[in-house]
């Protein structure tokens, strides 16, 4: 079994004991845990104008049942959640293991502008599922005493304002809380929802798919518009993949088909129970479900189940912005790790700021989640779209399937997802155009990073020396060398830094032992320790190390030099090796070979992105900078 297969994972399955499965429920289960608040509420919306009959209740059902059942099930719990990239899931880890083997490259463009916009649009998620999530659980207060539908509001900014100012602390206090905390909200959905089905066991004619194609067939237009909020119940079914490197495929699969899915299915059946018997419960069938004495703790209950799911996206942005950067589409940004065991567990700042700017303004102007519902659908089937092409090549390239099976299954999820994504974009003018200018907006600020690099790297080529030939040249150069270690970062192993070029020009003196670190980032999650570093010996005293890092693992370079000195003889001290790097003022030029406004996005970011000192963790006191201004 060769290294790139995708079922040779490097992590072993986690265990099916009960913190394991709590573990699942609180961080994978999150969102789509949340998702009876509003779902079926939302589509009942579409259809209650014209008067809605019990055909209408039961196709409604029928539609929600069998998307949980397509979508999430059979597409990412059984088909999808099989491609993983050494044991990490998610869109970033998908569009590596499908770029592997790709020689084409338009191929591999295309595949990468793919997995970059399902990334882009997994961020508008980011934004609009702590809105859309905190505003349907305090709406909640509405249903208990409706003189208090003006604080709904202020509550639901209390509540965000709050979860984004403690994220610095980390989220391992929290996270213990999620899974129990979780558990008994999805056996709160169950019994709610059991105790109507009971009452009204006849809505269980809608686990027929008969009842789905009746309200397409019936009412054909208006169905089609009601399916941008049936998708809505399927909304975290790319978390099931994304969280798989976390607990492994087994038990979030477990968890799914024997807990998760019976809950979710009971208490949608449930609400629809209750609007069969009680008409004028399409107000609120959430929280109407449960009896009056239970409302307000229920309230409670589902603003900590909201938190969680929000907290679960906010964790999400994190590691996909992290994964950005050691890919390459997103300049250096503040990453501060709030764990000392767990490298997973990270703050960003940027990332943490602009997200609570963005919910809060959503909040402010939606005003409540009827009005999100119509702006969360595009960001959720536009990953499913992104997802489905990737999948198709994954399975077609690395588990060798035939190609009339790729085209069979996965163009039918394809087309699936295609309907779905039709369907919320009729509903841009209500506010599907958020994510939708979120995403473009992010695209434009990654593609054109990327652009920028490219070109900064291509100037570096030809303004550069070969090492070779700066080698070649050294005995005779007559250079002074001086006790100590430098160390000079390179962003190309075969090309002398122009930092030494300068400190040679400027100084006149070359350290007795010298390196050029060069930091690759590999397609893949994590490297494996042995294969951490390659050093090779250039001359008398001079190696070059190439240190690779896959992208989900942030940059340490003293610790890592440090791993290797003793293995490779290089003698490092930490205390006293300096750093030498180059600090790079970038100009437009006279001719620039961008567009304007691309080259304005990349300098912005350029000069706002954060030093390589605090990026790669070195010590501020060993390092020395020499600047250099680029015009491109």
């Amino acid at each position: 079994m060769t290294p790139t297969d995708p079922s040779a994972t490097t992590l072993r399955p986690a265990p099916l004991h009960i913190g394991v499965l709590l573990g699942v429920l609180g961080v994978v289960y999150g969102d789509i845990g949340t998702s009876p608040l509003y779902a079926f509420k939302a589509t009942l919306e579409h259809f209650k104008h014209d008067g809605i009959d019990s055909k209408d209740v039961l196709g409604i059902l029928s539609m929600i049942f069998w998307s949980l059942i397509l979508v999430v099930t059979v597409k990412y719990v059984l088909i999808i959640m099989r491609a993983d990239n050494r044991g990490e899931g998610g869109i970033l880890a998908l569009m590596a293991l499908a770029q592997r083997g790709v020689q084409n490259l338009r191929l591999r463009a295309g595949l990468t502008l793919v997995g970059i916009a399902g990334a882009c649009l997994f961020f508008g998620d980011g934004v609009i599922t702590p809105a859309i999530s905190v505003l349907s659980a305090v709406e909640g207060l509405q249903i208990v005493d409706p003189r208090l539908h003006k604080a709904v509001i202020p509550i639901s900014l209390v509540v965000i304002l709050g979860l984004f100012l403690i994220q610095w602390r980390g989220t391992g206090v929290m996270g213990k809380l999620f899974g129990p905390i979780t558990l008994v909200w999805f056996l709160v959905l169950g019994v709610l929802g059991v105790v109507e089905i009971v009452a009204n066991p006849s809505v269980l004619l809608a686990l027929s798919p008969t009842y789905a194609f009746y309200a397409i067939t019936h009412h054909q237009w208006l169905s089609l518009v009601a399916l941008g909020s049936v998708v809505l119940a399927v909304t975290g079914a790319e978390a099931l993949y994304a969280d798989m490197g976390h607990f492994g495929a087994r038990p979030i699969q477990m968890a799914w088909l024997y807990f998760v899915l019976p809950c979710l299915v009971l208490n949608y059946f449930g609400q629809g129970a209750l609007v069969l018997a009680h008409p004028e419960a399409m107000q609120n069938p959430f929280f109407l479900l449960a009896p009056e004495w239970f409302r307000l703790p229920l309230v409670l209950l589902a603003t900590a189940a909201t938190v969680i799911a929000s907290q679960a996206m906010i964790s999400g942005a994190y590691s996909v912005a992290r994964q950005c950067m050691q890919l390459g589409f997103l300049p250096r940004l503040t990453v501060r790790h709030t764990s000392s065991s767990e490298e997973g567990q990270i703050y960003l700042p940027q990332v943490n700021w602009a997200l609570m700017v963005g919910v809060v303004i959503l909040v402010l102007v939606f005003q409540t989640s009827d009005n999100l519902a119509a702006a969360y659908g595009i960001a959720v089937t536009g990953t499913f779209l992104c997802t489905s092409v990737l999948a198709a090549v994954v399975f077609r390239r690395h588990f060798g399937w035939r190609r009339s099976t790729v085209l069979s299954v996965f163009g039918a999820f394809f087309v699936l997802d295609l309907i779905y994504f039709g369907a919320n974009v009729l509903k841009v003018p209500q506010g599907g155009w958020v994510p939708l200018v979120l995403g473009l907006a992010l695209m434009a600020m990654m593609t054109s990073w990327k652009r920028g690099r490219d070109l900064l790297l291509d100037r570096w080529k030809q303004d550069s020396l070969p090492l070779s030939s700066f080698l070649a040249r050294l005995p005779q150069s007559r250079t002074i060398r001086v006790p100590g270690m430098a160390i000079f970062m390179t962003g190309n192993s075969d090309y002398v830094p122009g930092a030494l070029l300068h400190n040679l020009k400027h100084n006149k003196v070359l350290h007795e032992r010298v390196l050029f670190v060069t930091v690759a980032n590999e397609d893949m999650p994590s490297v494996p320790a042995a294969e951490r570093a390659t050093v090779t010996k250039m001359s008398d005293g001079i190696h070059r190390v190439i240190i690779r890092y896959g992208f989900m693992e942030s940059p340490h370079l003293p610790r890592d030099l440090a791993a290797i000195s003793d293995a490779e003889g290089l003698d490092f001290d930490p205390l006293q090796a300096s750093y030498f790097l180059g600090r790079e003022t970038l100009v437009a030029a006279a001719r620039p070979k961008m567009p304007i406004w691309r080259l304005w996005l990349f300098l912005v970011m350029a000069r706002n992105a954060i030093s390589a000192t605090e990026f790669f963790r070195i010590p501020t006191d060993r390092v020395v900078e020499l600047g250099v201004r680029v015009a491109i």
